[in-house]
């Protein structure tokens, strides 16, 4: 049998197999699918401090090979996740990765000291949000708002700390090193790229909200590009995500220099794609006699 387990930040997984932010809820869906004790780890469906109902229908749209979303992060509030979900989630034996977003700094700390005493394995920073004390300019979008959101957030953080980095940028280098200088464990990437859809009989967009993130196949090869760029630069361990429906497609990521990787838009079109994952991953792994995740990790051959 190859050995899949990894370990980020001193949180060990079962193997590379993570359910991405915002397509598998807080896991109670696809638990009549799958079972979710075969998957490294989840990282549930993104919280802010207050309940949100999100932004007006239309607000999915599908593209070719993706989809463009801007449901506006819909979700119960933090402390609604606590009380009723963890619990649930602790049936399984897989890591509780919990992805917090917000519009002030002030509110990703307060949620932060709220997660320090649940039972989580590990806090996830969206940094794709608008900072509305700067103009409503996403807190991902320079190095210098990067560094100043993981300053203050890991000054309250007791659990370990991964920074998703949004691929809206035109250096995600210096975005990531920001990062990691001041403390981020691991960073995930990429977030969705940010896209339009126009209906051209109405000429109007389909979405609400005129605008929206793409996600799906066709982000796939920007997402290994960063990947392959950032791990060239950091020093910490990268979670890569964006467009990955097979075990192929992790295996790329890995090759790329990440150290596990996040499932997303492909749960929607196949429930049972991440334990499908696992299961030829293994398989790949066994027939090519790899026997440690270390042998896949960075070893792409550039020309």
């Amino acid at each position: 049998m190859s050995n899949m387990k990894l370990n980020i930040a001193g949180v060990e997984f079962k193997n590379p197999v993570i359910a991405a932010s915002g397509t598998f809820g807080f896991g109670r869906e696809y638990a009549e699918y799958i079972n979710l004790n075969n998957i490294g780890g989840i990282s549930v469906k993104g919280l802010t401090l207050e309940p949100r109902q999100g932004n007006p229908s239309p607000r999915i749209a599908e593209t070719p090979s993706g989809i463009l979303n801007s449901v506006g992060l819909q979700n119960p509030g933090v402390h609604a996740f606590v009380r009723d979900e963890i619990s649930f989630l602790r049936k399984f034996d897989t890591k509780i990765i919990v992805n917090i977003a917000g519009n002030t700094i002030e509110e990703y700390c307060e949620m932060v000291s709220i997660l320090n005493d649940a039972d989580i394995d590990m806090i996830e920073l969206n940094v794709s949000c608008p900072n509305v004390k700067k103009g409503c300019l996403a807190f991902g979008s320079t190095p210098e708002g990067v560094a100043e959101i993981t300053k203050q957030v890991r000054r309250e953080c007791k659990k370990p700390l991964i920074v998703k980095l949004t691929p809206n940028v035109t250096d995600i280098v210096s975005i990531a090193k920001a990062a990691e200088n001041e403390g981020a464990d691991a960073v995930s990437l990429i977030n969705t790229l940010l896209g339009m859809v126009i209906d051209i009989h109405t000429r109007r967009p389909i979405l609400h909200n005129n605008m929206g993130g793409l996600s799906g196949p066709a982000v796939k090869p920007v997402a290994v590009r960063m990947v392959y760029q950032v791990a060239k630069s950091v020093n910490i361990p990268i979670i890569g995500m964006g467009g990955i429906s097979n075990h192929e497609d992790v295996i790329e990521f890995l090759l790329a220099g990440a150290t596990a990787v996040m499932v997303g838009t492909t749960n929607f079109v196949n429930p049972t794609a991440c334990t499908d994952i696992v299961e030829n991953l293994e398989s790949y792994m066994r027939d090519k006699h790899i026997n440690q995740l270390s042998e896949l990790i960075g070893k792409v051959v550039p020309y």
